[in-house]
């Protein structure tokens, strides 16, 4: 009789079943020894006489389980196939031939690793191990690890379960007492600790490591091993090495396509000589895997942030200063003083009109109205500031000027009124009424940029020219375009006919100001 570990998957083990009884469990005293957190230590055992083999739980917290039936005592039958917690096991009727080859103390192609089917990788793949061990292959051993470590290093997910999951893995495949990640910090280029953690789980300071020897490899390199760290000559003058009593220590660069991403730095504060040459080579090819992964991570994370930006100046900009930005990202943004003509449009009797109508149906109209005003800015390249209830506010000069921004914003002005003609034909059919629009132009000196955080765009015009064209606006009537005199000297050209308006006073300003409205429904213009 046979015992097939893990039949039909990648990894499979066999071994003959002896008469008498064989353990099964998590236990250096068990008969077949299997390293997985759903084992218990004893978990079940095979009692074998002849040809009938009995398979009894031994009080598993876990199960044993024939099919989906949880059972304390079963006899399996010759290709039955049953289950300790969540590894499987299948009894096979042997071959006397075969059986030749096989004994008790011998298995057939026995790896020390279990490693899964495909699709089925995950942190939590148990490790086999039957006792004693057979004679294996360390490099083939080490190559399927690799193997496993770059399949489980490339499933999707952030930043930082991807950091996480790069010390887990440190922990399952190498005896280390404590492990850390650096990364190089892109506006500053300091290594930064991003993640810490002791074999247990335990979170650590951000400074337990050896700052000497993080410092030699980001200088060099290179990968370095200190077998023995007390002794090690190079750190003679470390503090931090007796501090920490490590004792043994390796570290080593994490590169992806020639780019220095940070450093992973691992130790042991049992005793010295445990680490070798050949784990050194180990981490630095685990290194390496990991490298490609936070590499692929990082830019996954900055063209998702791109995205989002992309999206977030498109509701501000049009699309050819978007292309501007993104040819120069961060400085065109940053706060500035400049000149500008702001505009105010707002819906005239909006309050009465609001108030006869259900919220649904001033949510309706106001949807259908904005889209409509934002397209006439963005068609003369303004910036579409904000919306404030049933306004709209845009500028020109900011954050690129040009030498015709004021009259840029008089044309928009001008449009807004005449698309008003097509929005009302539309509102009238789904019974909406119509919409009438009054519009003020102011220019001067603001403060312009992002204000608030550098995480969240919210462009800003600051300064009295806003204040001001808030006034102006409020001095139009329905179906006017008006501008002050700062606005009007600005034009370089006179499209349309300007009548002055008598000196009117504003509130915030003492003296009256000289404002024009625009004879823009003159024929001809």
């Amino acid at each position: 009789m046979r015992l097939i570990l893990n039949p039909g998957r990648e990894g499979e083990q066999e071994l003959l079943l002896p008469e008498g009884v064989t353990t099964i469990g998590r236990t250096e005293e068990s008969s077949v020894c299997v390293l997985h957190k759903s084992l218990s230590r004893r978990h079940a055992r095979l009692e074998r006489e002849s040809s009938r083999v009995v398979l009894v739980d031994q009080g598993s917290k876990n199960g044993t389980f024939v099919g989906e039936q949880r059972v304390e005592r079963h006899e399996l039958h010759a290709g039955q196939a049953f289950r300790c917690g969540e590894v499987w096991f299948q009894l096979v009727a042997g071959d006397p031939d075969a059986d030749a080859g096989l004994s008790p103390l011998h298995t057939r192609t026995l790896d020390t690793r279990f490693s899964p089917a495909p699709g089925e990788l995950s942190l939590d793949a148990p490790r086999l191990r039957v006792r004693p061990e057979p004679e294996t292959d360390p490099t083939r051993e080490r190559l399927q690890v690799l193997l496993a470590v770059a399949q489980l290093l490339s499933s999707p997910g952030s930043l930082d379960s991807l950091l996480e999951r790069i010390l887990q893995l440190v922990f399952r495949v190498l005896g280390v007492d404590r492990a850390a990640l650096l990364l190089v910090d892109e506006p500053t280029g300091e290594l930064v600790p991003q993640v810490a953690r002791t074999a247990t789980g335990e979170v650590l300071p951000e400074r337990f490591y050896s700052q000497r020897i993080v410092d030699s490899v980001r200088e060099h390199g290179l990968a370095a091993l200190f077998a023995n760290a007390q002794q090690d000559v190079r750190l003679d003058s470390s503090v931090s090495i007796r501090a920490q009593s490590i004792h043994s220590a390796m570290c080593v660069p994490l590169k992806s396509r020639d780019t220095w991403l940070g450093v992973l730095y691992v130790d042991n504060r049992s005793h010295g000589g445990l680490f070798t040459e050949t784990d050194l080579e180990f981490l630095t090819a685990f290194a390496n895997q990991a490298a490609v992964a936070l590499d692929n991570a990082r830019l996954t994370r900055r063209l998702e942030e791109e995205a989002v930006l992309r999206n977030t100046y498109l509701r501000f900009f049009p699309p050819a200063v978007v292309r501007r930005l993104h040819a120069s990202p961060g400085t065109a943004l940053e706060v500035v003083e400049t000149e500008v003509t702001v505009l105010f449009a707002d819906i005239s009797d909006f309050t009465p009109l609001s108030s006869s109508r259900g919220p649904r149906d001033v949510v309706d109209m106001l949807n259908a109205y904005f889209p409509v005003m934002a397209d006439v800015v963005f068609r003369h390249e303004g910036t579409l500031e904000k919306y404030i209830g049933d306004a709209l506010m845009a500028v020109w000069g900011a954050p690129f000027s040009r030498e015709d921004d004021a009259d840029r914003a008089v044309r928009a002005a001008v449009d807004m009124q005449r698309e008003l003609e097509g929005l009302n034909a539309r509102l009238r059919a789904r019974g909406h009424p119509e919409l009438r629009i009054h519009v003020g132009l102011n220019s001067g000196p603001a403060a312009a940029g992002n204000i608030g955080s550098e995480h969240y765009l919210q462009y800003a015009t600051l300064g009295d020219v806003t204040n001001v064209a808030s006034r102006v606006c409020g001095v139009a009537k329905a179906g006017q375009v008006v501008l002050s005199e700062a606005t009007r000297a600005r034009l370089r050209e006179s499209r349309w006919p300007l009548t002055t308006l008598p000196p009117t006073h504003v509130k915030g300003k003492q003296e009256a100001l000289t404002l024009h409205r625009v004879e823009w429904d003159v024929a001809g213009g």
